[in-house]
């Protein structure tokens, strides 16, 4: 029997706990119970989540409180809501003792604080990425990956991104064809290609105007073409100027950048999802050439666009 310990913390995200279905099927699929899950808090008794309903817990203020998994569920806003200081002693107490010290989304943030991550590579929800390197530099902090096992300790992205972490823990203790069955039961994707930079990198512009919205749509139309402001500027009927202040007013970014992020999402998606050579698919997105692609690649997520395709066909854990 495999113990699983869910730590839950005042005001915790709900989607957190939606991991434990991948241990639940994994169960199934196994033909035994092979993960016991359980639900923690320093106190015990009824924890109140963000959306105000609560769930019966465990009290993890026993010595003898024990699993060979221990996940920290996220919260919405760790900032404001930061781990109880018991808490954070309890988790540096099990971190050299269990199996496997986890932590959902923005609950690395928990770990953090613990100083469980420095030394370590981790990530967390892109949105707080930066954040959290700028507060932890110790942490080497990779806003691209969906999840990240260093040594014993794993963290995942965003609230989702548990389930693929969680499912990369049933292939490691139960092998690929349970973990393929999971996946299919649940209609999820074993292997998630990609990173979520593809989030992060689109959602910087979110447009608050139908008419800059017209504008990205006319770029991503004609990427092979070299782009310039007036040229958007005149899709949507307006001056260059008015457009490039518009803009940068909406999306925080100039029409130039905006158009970079524009070819980035076109080129990872190829890159990802086709066999077309680097060559064709710079000239296919609007770069100047491979290694002018190369550049931005490796500026915007810190990886080649060769690695990215490595990536994309393989396993993605990094350990």
């Amino acid at each position: 029997m495999h113990k699983v310990g869910f730590i839950v913390e005042p005001g915790f995200q709900i989607l957190s706990l939606s991991a434990q279905a991948v241990f639940e099927y994994a169960n199934k699929v196994a033909g035994e119970p092979f993960y016991q899950i359980s639900l923690y808090s320093l106190e015990g008794g009824s924890v109140a989540s963000s959306l105000g309903f609560g769930v019966d817990t465990q009290p993890l203020g026993t010595r003898d409180v024990q699993a060979d998994t221990w996940i920290v569920t996220g919260v919405n806003d760790p900032l404001n809501l930061p781990a109880s200081p018991q808490t954070l002693v309890f988790l540096q107490r099990v971190s050299g003792q269990t199996r496997r010290l986890a932590a959902i989304c923005t609950g690395a943030y928990f770990l953090a604080q613990a100083g469980l991550l420095d030394g370590r590579r981790a990530t967390t929800h892109w949105a707080l990425a930066d954040i959290m390197q700028q507060q932890f530099p110790k942490i080497a902090v990779d806003a691209n990956r969906i999840y990240i096992s260093d040594g014993h300790i794993w963290t995942s992205a965003g609230m989702t991104a548990g389930l693929d972490m969680a499912l990369a823990m049933v292939e490691k203790d139960l092998g690929n064809d349970v973990a393929r069955s999971v996946a299919h039961k649940l209609v999820m994707n074993q292997k998630r290609a990609g990173g979520q930079s593809q989030h992060s990198q689109m959602l910087a512009l979110s447009p608050k105007s139908d008419r800059i919205q017209s504008a990205l749509d006319y770029a991503r139309n004609h990427l092979r073409q070299p782009l310039t402001v007036d040229d958007l500027a005149a899709a949507v009927h307006l001056s260059p100027r008015q457009f490039s202040r518009i803009f940068r007013e909406e999306t925080g970014k100039t029409p130039a950048k905006g158009i970079e992020l524009l070819r980035l999402e076109a080129a990872r998606l190829m890159i990802e999802k086709s066999r077309h050579s680097l060559d064709v698919v710079a000239r296919e997105t609007g770069f100047r050439d491979r290694r002018h692609m190369r550049e931005v690649f490796v500026r915007s997520f810190g990886l080649s666009p060769q690695l990215l395709r490595q990536q994309a066909r393989a396993e993605p854990i990094a350990g």
